[in-house]
């Protein structure tokens, strides 16, 4: 199956936003990943609306969020109607996450759960039969240069096993370095989320890094 290569658009330039994702676009990138945070559910604060108009005004490629808030039912018909494709919400965010993702379906969006390091796979199961994608947290989220947490991966692994009965595909974000991208790759891994490990503050261009990638 083909890999998508997503960049973590928190990792860009924000002194140039705009052509740094027109850069993204024209080097073949698959998704750009959008964070977005509260500083309750995470203590960070991620990307703004602003920042979301800007991509989604310069690209025509697939845009998803990543919601590190508390109670982001809240917000997925806006993020939908703004032009979200896919829509990432964590499972112990609110009461009734299933309600949720239900909603984000219903609004024709690709709906996806985001995995924290500490969260087990049985903890999601009754979820999986009604998500597209599911993101595998490899580092603890909220903030961007950490270490690969390598626990992960064998909740990676069942995922991956987990994905032909349900029609998911399974992504990793945080530490993704191109050692990693080949490790998780052969494992299964379908996604991949791209930072300051392999893709932002390179010398090689964004062409030449994502070529290499694939």
């Amino acid at each position: 199956m083909e890999k998508l290569l997503c960049p973590s658009m928190m990792c860009a330039n924000f002194g140039n936003l705009k052509k740094d994702t027109i850069d993204l676009d024209k080097a073949g990138i698959d998704i750009f990943h959008i964070d977005f945070m509260d500083g309750d559910f995470v203590p960070n604060y991620g990307m703004g609306l602003r920042d979301f108009e800007l991509i989604r005004s310069v690209t025509d490629k697939l845009v998803d969020v990543h919601l590190m808030i508390n109670n982001p039912g809240r917000y997925v018909k806006k993020f939908a109607d703004m032009g979200a494709d896919i829509i990432y919400v964590h499972p112990e965010s609110e009461v009734q996450i299933a309600r949720t993702l239900d909603v984000i379906k219903n609004k024709g969006k690709k709906a996806g759960i985001a995995l924290n390091p500490g969260t087990s796979v049985s903890d999601v199961k009754e979820l999986l039969p009604i998500v597209d994608y599911v993101m595998v947290m490899t580092v603890n989220p909220g903030f961007a240069g950490q270490k690969f947490l390598d626990y992960t991966v064998d909740k990676i692994e069942d995922l991956v096993h987990l994905s032909k009965e349900y029609d998911f595909e399974v992504m990793v974000d945080g530490a993704i370095s191109p050692e990693k991208v080949e490790f998780l790759s052969e494992k299964g891994v379908v996604g991949f989320i791209l930072g300051t490990s392999s893709l932002f503050g390179k010398e090689n261009s964004y062409k030449e890094i994502l070529n290499k990638l694939r």
